[in-house]
């Protein structure tokens, strides 16, 4: 079985279309359809989920993942949180609590918000087992383990947690990244990095501040994602060097 990362969202917090069905001036094609960001890591039978956006039904049942070991969150943003009740099905499956791994800060929001998912209600079992992560951490199965390393990041007035396992590093809202943690991501592999907007945003990189980042810790390949509805994938593909690609709903690759 290979490993692979598959982008199940790269839409920003409203998706495209938004509801009201405008995509500004998107072409109308299936690579500028958006789903609210979000990530799965597949290492051999090892499934992890990166975030549970309000669309993670869809994409579960659309990239046909039937299993769950673990969940890991960046932050506790709507669009990056409120899809959390969708994995009940998987506590029954597995017969035990879901691990879901963040920072303290993520991890006490999401206890405060979603209640339900941690402390029994209504006859409700819980169907979660919070993991407050500062280093590196291992997510095992029978078969298989991945060593992960958090990092931080600024996302407007909150930190963010990025994630970097096997040369791959994963941001997909921040505005900001230390030197630090800068040189941490020298040189990887894969980077799947925040890219909002053309103009100039309080807590995200644009277009610009995204491809500046990327020249300065050259990765091998870069996946831009959380795009809003002013970026199109097909001008982006037309102006972008082949190592920076898009994002898209679906887009995978092997590691």
């Amino acid at each position: 079985m290979k490993n692979k990362f598959t982008i199940l969202g790269c839409g920003s917090s409203l998706g495209s279309p938004w509801i009201t069905n405008y995509s500004g001036k998107l072409k109308k094609n299936s690579k500028n359809f958006r789903t609210r960001c979000c990530a799965h890591i597949q290492k051999g039978d090892l499934s992890i989920l990166i975030d549970t956006s309000p669309d993670i039904k869809s994409q579960f049942l659309k990239n046909k993942i039937n299993t769950l070991d673990a969940i890991i969150y960046t932050h506790e943003h709507a669009d990056q949180t409120t899809g959390i009740f969708e994995m009940r099905p998987f506590f029954w499956k597995n017969k035990k609590k879901i691990p879901i791994y963040g920072s303290s800060r993520t991890i006490n929001e999401l206890k405060n918000k979603y209640t339900f998912c941690f402390k029994q209600r209504h006859g409700y079992k819980p169907i979660m087992k919070p993991i407050i992560v500062k280093k590196k951490f291992k997510i095992l199965n029978k078969n298989y383990n991945l060593q992960i390393e958090p990092f931080e990041v600024t996302h407007g007035m909150i930190k963010a947690t990025g994630y970097l396992f096997d040369k791959i590093a994963y941001i997909s809202d921040c505005n900001k990244i230390s030197n630090k943690v800068t040189k941490k991501l020298m040189n990887l592999d894969f980077l799947i990095i925040d890219c909002l907007r053309k103009n100039k945003h309080p807590s995200h990189f644009n277009y610009d501040d995204a491809i500046d980042f990327v020249k300065l810790v050259k990765p091998k390949k870069t996946i831009l994602t959380n795009l809003h509805i002013d970026l199109d994938y097909f001008v982006l593909k037309k102006k972008l060097p082949k190592n920076i690609i898009p994002a898209f709903d679906g887009l995978s690759f092997n590691f």
